[in-house]
């Protein structure tokens, strides 16, 4: 078997390893709020207002677009994870089934995707919280509060949360995630107010025209595809459940119930309060905003309801960067144990935490945060999930026809469709991102092929024969 295409041996996987292990703490609540706390931030809390600029009321069919095809690929990653509970996410999963080299790229692509996505929500955060401050009469400097391509120098809110949250990822899984636990409560109830106060004010003329950009279609930079390409990035974060397969207690039941289960709730959630937003403001009054919901609350005279959003915003947005750099450092673990990134990154502390790992993910998402853009940081980080997301689809039908007798603790309904809209709506939703987007995403793997052809290649566990492959 040539290099590129040796793959993982399924049972080899499952095996017991030598190894240092990461311990088994969390049940289904856990990683459903782990879940709920990755889907539920950014997405809806600030880009929104991005998504409805690209395509007006029409930002509705936007989100059940990406809804759809993040629901499949929800399918496709719990019965992946349910056969192969390893860390790795992705990664793992086209390692057993495509081949070492596509594992690579999508190793290589999630690192992109969950380093940006740590970086956009510190991002969105910062913005919160900085409107959050001056509404107490506390105003930061502009020097302190924005990159160079907004007039500053550096976000050092955004660098600040990041900070505070590695913190608490290096203190324990189990401790992290009962705090998440709790400030998902906290978001969805933020989420449910600002329902139950925007709804009175719905006004039906604000959906039209509904559609002022059209549907738009690939390499169109408007319209209803091209937000819906933005507005992926606020659905994904159930992949991150993925990568605390290790850490289940039950990852046959419970891996499935907190992937599903977090999509069904946030889907319901985004359509509503989309909804909501819309019908109470028109689009154009909040689409440039860093924290729309709060602004909307704000011109309807909600000035004391606004100010405990941007509080809630403040609070809990850091679930998401708990949830994604808790991922980012599993993703670099199962590529370090298996030899294609440097092995030394793969030492667990005896806190049950890859600290290693998982302080140099913080280093280098905390300088991105602090330096750049909002939707250029989202926009990249779309591109690396697509690719993930794909690669999980083709990887769903390629075994079930490869091995089609393999135990299944879960199945995909209808699974040759779930893969089909899986791969065809990642395809779509990549080719609607900007331009300069898929060249940014294209450079990022040339590099990174590189790197494995020069390096990693040679010292996989595969190519030592440490490892049965498949």
């Amino acid at each position: 078997m040539a290099f590129w295409n040796r793959r993982r041996s399924i049972d080899a996987m499952l095996k017991p390893h030598d190894g240092p292990r990461l311990k088994a703490t969390l049940s289904w609540p856990h990683l459903m709020a782990l879940g709920v706390g990755a889907i539920v931030g950014t997405g809806i809390l600030t880009l929104i207002g991005v998504g409805a600029g690209l395509a007006g009321p029409a930002v509705l069919v936007s989100f059940v677009l990406a809804g759809a095809v993040c629901a499949c690929a929800a399918l496709a990653y719990a019965e992946l994870s349910t056969m192969m509970p390893a860390a790795g996410s992705a990664y793992t999963y086209s390692y057993a089934v495509l081949g070492e080299m596509i594992a690579w790229v999508v190793g290589w692509s999630l690192i992109l995707e969950y380093s940006l996505v740590v970086s956009a929500v510190a991002v969105g955060w910062s913005g919160y919280a900085v409107g959050f401050l001056s509404g107490l009469g506390v105003d930061l400097p502009t020097a302190l509060t924005a990159g160079p391509h907004a007039g500053g120098i550096i976000n050092l809110p955004a660098v600040a949360i990041i900070g505070v949250v590695t913190g608490l990822l290096l203190l324990g899984t189990k401790e992290s995630a009962t705090l998440n636990a709790v400030l998902v409560v906290i978001k969805i109830a933020a989420l449910a107010v600002f329902v139950a106060i925007a709804l009175p004010a719905f006004e039906a003329e604000n959906f039209t025209p509904f559609m002022p950009n059209g549907f738009g279609a690939p390499f169109v930079q408007t319209g209803v595809m091209a937000a819906a390409a933005i507005i992926f990035f606020a659905f994904y974060g159930f992949d991150a459940i993925s990568t605390a397969a290790e850490e289940t207690k039950k990852p046959e039941r419970d891996l499935a119930i907190g992937i599903v289960g977090s999509m069904l709730i946030c889907t319901a959630l985004y359509l509503l309060v989309a909804a909501a937003a819309i019908g109470a403001r028109p689009v154009a009054s909040f689409a440039d905003s860093p924290e729309p919901l709060a602004l909307i609350l704000r011109e309807l005279g909600q000035g004391t309801a606004a100010q405990w959003i941007a509080a809630a915003a403040v609070i809990a947005l850091p679930t998401v960067l708990l949830a994604f750099l808790f991922g980012q450092s599993r993703i670099f673990l199962g590529m370090a144990r298996d030899g294609l990134l440097p092995r030394r990154l793969a030492r667990v502390s005896a806190r049950g935490v890859p600290a290693v790992v998982t302080l140099f993910t913080a280093v280098v998402v905390a300088i991105l945060a602090g330096l750049l853009p909002l939707d250029e940081l989202a926009s990249l980080a779309n591109a690396g999930t697509l690719a993930a997301f794909c690669a999980v689809g083709v990887s769903l039908v390629v075994l079930r026809l490869r091995e089609p007798e393999r135990p299944r603790v879960f199945k995909a309904p209808l699974w040759p469709l779930v893969g089909a809209i899986t791969v065809i709506g990642c395809i779509v939703f990549f080719f609607s991102l900007k331009a300069n987007t898929q060249m940014g995403f294209l450079i990022w793997n040339l590099i990174g092929v590189a790197i494995y052809l020069i390096w990693s290649s040679r010292n996989s566990r595969l190519a030592k024969g440490e490892e049965e492959a498949a």
